[in-house]
C-alpha cells in the first residue's frame, strides 16, 4: 500500500470513528429527551391530580356541614339556626372554589358584555345613558381560569 492509500485509510477511520461518537451522542440525546418528555408528562398528570385532590378536599369539608344539618333533631334545631348553618356552608363554598380559580360574573348596574352575559329580555329606559346597562340580575355567571363556564342571564335597558 502506497503513502496516500495509508493516509485515506487513517482519515477514513478517524472519520468513521467521529460518526460513530456523533451517532451514539446523538442516540443517547433523543434517548434523554424522550425520557425527559415522558418525565414531563407524568409531573404535569400528577399536578393536575393534585389540584383536583385540593379541590375535592374542601368540598369534603363541606359534605361533612352538609351531613350533620341532616343528622339534626328537628324539635331541638330551630329555622334561624338552619337557615344560618346553610349560609356558613355557602360562604365556605364560595371561598374553596374561588381559592380554586372560580370567578363570579356579577354584572349589576354594567354595560351588557355578550361574551360573559346572556340578555333574557330587554328593560325599556327613557334615558339614552343607560341605553345597553344591565338592569337587573336573574343568574350570576361564572368564569375558571378564564373559561366560561356560564353566562350571566340578565335584563337589559334598551332606549326607545
Amino acid at each position: 500500500m502506497d503513502g496516500a492509500a495509508q493516509v485515506a485509510g487513517e482519515e477514513a477511520g478517524t472519520l468513521r470513528r467521529e460518526f460513530e461518537e456523533l451517532n451514539d451522542r446523538h442516540l443517547r440525546l433523543v434517548a434523554e429527551f424522550d425520557n425527559f418528555r415522558r418525565r414531563s408528562q407524568t409531573e404535569m398528570a400528577g399536578s393536575g391530580i393534585r389540584a383536583q385532590a385540593n379541590l375535592v378536599g374542601g368540598i369534603l369539608d363541606i359534605l361533612d356541614d352538609f351531613e350533620r344539618v341532616t343528622t339534626l333533631d328537628p324539635e331541638q334545631a330551630t329555622v334561624q339556626s338552619v337557615l344560618e348553618g346553610v349560609r356558613l356552608m355557602e360562604q365556605k363554598l364560595h371561598r374553596v372554589l374561588m381559592g380554586a380559580g372560580l370567578e363570579v360574573v356579577d354584572p349589576t348596574g354594567e354595560t351588557f358584555d355578550p361574551n360573559v352575559m346572556e340578555a333574557m329580555m330587554r328593560v325599556p329606559t327613557d334615558s339614552p345613558d343607560e341605553d345597553g346597562e344591565v338592569a337587573q340580575v336573574f343568574q350570576k355567571g361564572f368564569v375558571f381560569k378564564g373559561h366560561l363556564l356560564r353566562p350571566a342571564r340578565v335584563s337589559v335597558r334598551v332606549h326607545e
